[in-house]
């Protein structure tokens, strides 16, 4: 069921809903980027319902700012309001996964249950981006040259769908189906929001990797459940700061898996996130 949220200052949001159950939010990654979890509702759609939205400037979502890790808060908390729910168990996944957490942090009483999937840890970026780009690289392989090639010029609409692509193919373990995953992800293509992508990454700058960061996520009284794919080029020990913060952690790490456990270990993914559900509603 597709439909319109709107922000408190009247910006319009994309937002659907799939499936029947105890609600689950899902936030997408990026920042600038959109939904990418149409695999996870028909996966979950048995057992949950499942809130999809696109953050504002992305997707299907009015292209406008002002682009600030508050506002997507805020437009996060529309979207919960536009369907009704009083508490409601919350997903995210890359960036999004720092999005539901600092909204949990901020408004626990809101969340039932928070599911942070392939995120980086509570500690600044430069602690672990040196060993994430080394993977990349090598991720890449092939791919390589032309990356770099399109990534240090000014590219045409075309050329920013096959450099998004080209990075993407990167997030997947199975080389074999990378580029296969990859183009599916870009289709629909909506266009990467550089401007909104730019603004949310220099704010963590400021966000991430304080001593208030790390304390708040020690007095956080939500169930939280940890999912990593074993195959991630984001190296897996970065989310170690946050394990070790939070008072009531579950994590588990499925095999043959990368950025998106969903795409490759579909199965895995559904009954670790229901199981853990069903025992925290």
């Amino acid at each position: 069921m597709e439909s319109t949220a709107a922000a408190d200052d009247g910006v319009r949001l994309w937002a659907d809903r799939t499936g029947r159950g105890e609600p689950l939010v899902c936030c997408h990654g990026g920042p600038g980027l959109w939904d990418t979890f149409g695999g996870v509702a028909d996966l979950l759609a048995a057992d949950l319902a499942v809130y999809r939205w696109d953050q504002r400037g992305c997707g299907r979502s009015q292209r406008t700012g002002p682009y600030s890790t508050a506002r997507t808060l805020a437009d996060l908390d529309a979207v919960r309001r536009h369907f009704g729910l009083e508490r409601m168990a919350l997903l995210g996944h890359s960036w999004g996964a720092r999005l539901a957490l600092q909204y949990a942090i901020e408004h626990p009483e809101r969340v039932s249950a928070l599911v942070y999937v392939s995120g980086t840890g509570i500690d600044q970026d430069a602690a672990w981006h040196a060993a994430y780009a080394r993977a990349r690289d090598e991720r890449l392989g092939p791919h390589l040259e032309r990356w770099r090639a399109l990534k240090h010029k000014d590219r045409t609409g075309a050329e920013d769908r096959e450099f998004s692509v080209l990075q993407w193919s990167a997030d997947f373990a199975d080389p074999a189906r990378a580029m296969e995953h990859a183009e599916r992800m870009a289709e629909p293509w909506f266009g990467v929001n550089f401007a909104c992508n730019a603004a949310l990454i220099a704010e963590d700058r400021t966000l991430w990797g304080t001593p208030e960061l790390r304390a708040a996520c020690a007095e956080l009284d939500v169930p939280t459940l940890i999912i990593d794919g074993a195959e991630d080029i984001r190296p897996r020990w970065s989310v170690d700061s946050l394990e070790h913060a939070l008072p009531r952690v579950t994590r588990i790490t499925l095999k043959s898996a990368a950025h998106l456990p969903w795409t490759e270990t579909p199965e895995a993914f559904r009954t670790t996130i229901t199981e853990f559900l069903t025992n925290h509603p």
